[in-house]
């Protein structure tokens, strides 16, 4: 046992001296060997040439240098680590103004509900309707009329008291509240659509009518009661490009009547459309069909999703306008129905609006999905300017675009009246414009002449959609009154030739030159103005 401690007392006394001569050493490296490194400098700088002096004081400030940095290091981790451990401050404040804000939600929640509930107070009834605040954030229950009012919906619902409500027109509709007050309405818009249409009786329709008779009624009717006026030719291409296409674009400069067009053609045909006003902040579906919300439990409406909704149960063409459409990129907001539309059958031109159904939604929702019924257009107004998107190819290929830069002149004529017509007998006389007037095969040969043209110098062509729209847009533009030559000639300039915008036309701009004669040799030189005027604004403009 003595020798064992003998050994550890060695072992351990050599460890506590190498540890010692370690700090010294350490010790005389860093602070008291600078004694003698200032000695070694004095003795060697004297003797030592420019270039030597130069480097030996460089070297010098990097020995100084580096203890220096080693003791700023050591002192500031010490200063925070004091701060760390003398920082009383706790999350008790951090907490309270987490309380606050959420206190300030709440109430700002409870402000919006009263606003609700007056409005809903505003559509009839003796009783007021509480609304619930707050409560929607922790009751599991879904909140309906009848937890919510009481027994005074379900005396109301008994007696069938009538309510109204104000819909975007301005006009009442009279609703009578359901059987059974405990249902939800989810959709409440809609479901005032379906009490519209509870008892509505559909009109006497003129369906004997001809396409160039219903032309030439609409510009009579929009002159003589609405003091509107436009060319045959706008109504021409504005009808068949209904035939060719659900998406028209109506461009122009501002005042040529680009929105009053579709609100005065649907008011032509007793069916008032829906106008509404894209916005720059459109970038999804919702901002047309609206949203759940799964606080209320009701689904956030639009005017879009009513007018979509209530075109199911009209005969009659609808019609909604998208005012300034490229305000917004049309291919975000509007992308879905692009696709549906693109569908080859019309059972398939539904939209998924919510993923279940309930009880109590409209009648006409089936599992949650509204259709788009083939009797519903839309519209879009566009205007190209600094403060719009430009309308990519995905969308004008999928779209009949019509121009409007001119003013008509104003003419004198008998009031005339509105013609009820179903979208069934529309398309009929679309159907029966192709069996009369099909295109022509020496309009075909032409064509295929002037694809290969395009598709040889400019590597451009008709493409499959277009062909499509061709073939329903001809017929009917010929039915409506005019002429085919002048249908390929604006099929030609909007759909084909508007490409060599998105080209850089100055490397083709002397080809241009040569599309214009072989357009003239192939169609004569008094045919296709519109597409030579287009091709010598666009070698102008660039």
């Amino acid at each position: 046992m003595d020798e064992f401690l003998k050994f550890a007392y060695e072992i351990l006394s050599q460890v506590v001296y190498n540890i010692a001569h370690l700090l010294a050493a350490l010790l005389k490296v860093f602070i008291t060997g600078w004694v003698e490194y200032f000695l070694i400098f004095k003795t060697y700088f004297p003797t030592l040439n420019a270039v030597g002096k130069i480097l030996s004081i460089i070297l010098m400030l990097i020995l100084i240098a580096i203890p220096v940095l080693i003791v700023l290091l050591v002192v500031k981790k010490l200063v925070l680590r004091h701060q760390l451990k003398n920082d009383t401050m706790d999350n008790s404040e951090l907490y309270k103004e987490i309380g606050r804000l959420n206190k300030q939600v709440l109430n700002l929640m409870e402000e919006k509900n009263s606003i609700l509930a007056l409005k809903v107070n505003a559509m009839g009834g003796t009783e007021k309707i509480p609304y619930m605040g707050a409560s929607a954030l922790i009751d599991d229950a879904i909140p309906t009329v009848g937890n919510v009012t009481g027994g005074a919906s379900a005396e109301a619902a008994a007696t069938g008291t009538a309510v109204t409500a104000n819909v975007a027109n301005g006009a009442v509709v009279k609703a009578v509240l359901e059987d059974k007050p405990d249902v939800v309405h989810r959709f409440p818009k809609l479901t005032l659509v379906d009490e519209k249409y509870a008892n509505y009786v559909q009109p006497q329709f003129d369906n004997d009518i001809s396409l160039e008779d219903f032309v030439e009624g609409y510009r009579l009717f929009a002159a003589s009661q609405l003091h509107l006026y436009y060319t045959p030719e706008i109504v021409r291409r504005f009808v068949a490009g209904m035939a060719a296409s659900k998406l028209l674009i109506l461009e122009g400069i501002s005042g040529t009547g680009k929105t009053s067009l579709p609100y005065s053609f649907s008011r032509y045909m007793d069916n008032p459309s829906t106008i509404v006003s894209v916005q720059p902040s459109y970038r999804d579906r919702t901002e047309l069909l609206g949203y759940f919300n799964e606080f209320s439990k009701r689904f956030n409406e639009t005017e879009f999703l009513r007018a979509l909704y209530e075109a199911n149960y009209r005969q009659e063409p609808t019609m909604i306008v998208l005012d300034e459409m490229n305000l917004a990129r049309i291919e975000y907001y509007f992308a879905e129905m692009l696709s549906v539309l693109e569908m080859p059958s019309k059972e398939e031109w539904v939209l998924d609006l919510v993923p279940t159904a309930w009880e109590g939604d409209p009648v006409l929702l089936e599992g949650g999905k509204i259709h788009v019924t083939d009797g519903t257009w839309f519209i879009g107004t566009a205007n190209n300017d600094d403060s719009t998107f430009t309308i990519t190819d995905k969308v004008y290929d999928r779209a009949m675009p019509i121009e409007l830069n001119e003013r008509a002149d104003a003419f004198e004529c008998e009031p005339h009246p509105r013609c009820e017509i179903t979208t069934e007998h529309l398309q009929y006389l679309f159907q029966k414009a192709k069996v009369e007037h099909p295109v022509s095969e020496a309009m075909l040969e032409n064509m295929h002449k002037l694809d290969r043209y395009l598709l040889t110098r400019f590597k451009l062509s008709f493409g499959n959609r277009i062909i499509k729209q061709m073939y329903d847009f001809i017929p009917v533009y010929v039915a409506c009154g005019g002429t085919e030559l002048e249908a390929m000639d604006y099929i030609l300039a909007r759909k084909v030739l508007k490409k060599f915008e998105s080209m850089n036309v100055s490397f083709v701009r002397d080809e241009i030159t040569g599309l214009i004669n072989y357009i003239e040799k192939i169609f004569g030189n008094e045919g296709m103005i519109d597409s030579k005027d287009y091709l010598r604004r666009i070698q102008n403009l660039y």
